[in-house]
C-alpha cells in the first residue's frame, strides 16, 4: 500500500529549502543567521576594531580618482601605487574608522572624453562604469591579500563579480568591520563618480567626503603651471560653485551643500596623509558651510 505519511512543504518564501531546526545542529554549533553571502564561511566575518583615541571622523567616504592608480604610468594600474593605497587604507581602518570607497575609471576609460569625440554619451558613461568595476576589483584584491575583509557593491548588477548595491547591506558591512567599495558610480549615465561619492556618503551616514588628489588641496589656479598659485585652507560650497574651482562637479557640490556634508581635498601621493586627516591634522582644503567665517589662504608649496 502507498504510504499515508504527508510530505512537508517548504515554508512560504523559501521554495526548495528546508529550515534547519536548532536541535539538529551539532553540539555547540550556532546557526549562521547573518552570513555575508551564501557559501562563504563564518571565518569571513571581520571583527570591528575599537575606535582609537583622537580619531576625528568615525565614518568616511574616500573618493579615489582612477588616475591615482596609474602611478607613473600613462594608463592602467601600477602595482606599487595600488599596494601603497591598500596599505594606507588598512592602516586607517585599524583605527576603528568605517571606510567606504568610490573609485573613478579615468585610468582605463573616460566616458566624457569619449562622448566629446562623437560617442553616444550614455554608452560612453556605461563603459566608464565598467572601468570603475575593474579598478574596484583590483583594489579589493590588494586589500584582501593583506588580510582585510572587503565587499564590492556595484550599482550595475553583475552577480558573479560583486554584490548589488543595497544601502542597508552596505551599512551592515561597515558595522561588521568590512571595507566597502562602491563600484559603477550611481549606475546612471550623465552622473560622475564625484556625484556617486557624495550620494553614497550621505546614504551610509559618513562624516566627511575625502577626495584624494595629486596636489595638496584646492588652488586659485593650476599649481603645475603657475608657481604663484595659492592654496585655500577653507572654502564654502558657494565659493566653489561661483568660482568654478576644480574640487568636484557642481552636482556633487550641491548635494553636499544641501545636506551639510563637508568635503576635504588632500594629497594622496604623500604617504600617511589619510591617517593624518582622520586624526584631525589640518591638511588640504576643507569645503563646508562656513556661515560667514573668514577664509584664509596659505602659500603654495
Amino acid at each position: 500500500m502507498p504510504s499515508t505519511k504527508s510530505k512537508t512543504s517548504p515554508a512560504p518564501g523559501r521554495r526548495g529549502r528546508t529550515a534547519i531546526k536548532a536541535d539538529t545542529l551539532p553540539a555547540g554549533a550556532a546557526p549562521q543567521t547573518d552570513a555575508p553571502h551564501p557559501g562563504l564561511p563564518v571565518e569571513d566575518f571581520a571583527e570591528h576594531p575599537p575606535l582609537a583615541p583622537g580619531v576625528k571622523y568615525r565614518r568616511i567616504l574616500l573618493k579615489l580618482s582612477g588616475e591615482a592608480l596609474m602611478g607613473q604610468q600613462g594608463y592602467g594600474i601600477e602595482d606599487a601605487t595600488l599596494s601603497q593605497i591598500a596599505d594606507e587604507i588598512i592602516d586607517v581602518h585599524s583605527l576603528g574608522v568605517d571606510i567606504g570607497i568610490v573609485i573613478g575609471g579615468g585610468n582605463i576609460f573616460r566616458g566624457l572624453a569619449a562622448s566629446s569625440r562623437g560617442m553616444d554619451r550614455a554608452s560612453a558613461d556605461y563603459m566608464g562604469m565598467l572601468a570603475t568595476v575593474i579598478n574596484s576589483l583590483a583594489l579589493q584584491d590588494a586589500l584582501e591579500r593583506r588580510g582585510s575583509k572587503t565587499r564590492v557593491l556595484s550599482a550595475l548588477e553583475m552577480e558573479r563579480l560583486a554584490e548589488p548595491y543595497i544601502r542597508r547591506r552596505a551599512i551592515r558591512h561597515l558595522e561588521k568591520g568590512r571595507l566597502v567599495i562602491f563600484a559603477a558610480g550611481t549606475g546612471n549615465p550623465f552622473f560622475t563618480t564625484d556625484t556617486a561619492a557624495s550620494l553614497r556618503a550621505m546614504e551610509i551616514g559618513a562624516d566627511i567626503v575625502m577626495k584624494a588628489t595629486r596636489v595638496d588641496g584646492v588652488y586659485d589656479k593650476d599649481p603645475h603651471k603657475h608657481k604663484d598659485a595659492r592654496m585655500f585652507r577653507r572654502l564654502s560650497y558657494m565659493d566653489v560653485l561661483n568660482r568654478n574651482l576644480a574640487v568636484m562637479d557642481s552636482t556633487a557640490i550641491s548635494l553636499c551643500r544641501d545636506n551639510n556634508l563637508p568635503i576635504l581635498v588632500f594629497n594622496l601621493t604623500k604617504p600617511g596623509n589619510i591617517r593624518r586627516v582622520v586624526m584631525g591634522e589640518p591638511l588640504g582644503t576643507l569645503v563646508l558651510d562656513e556661515r560667514g567665517e573668514p577664509r584664509e589662504k596659505s602659500p603654495g608649496p
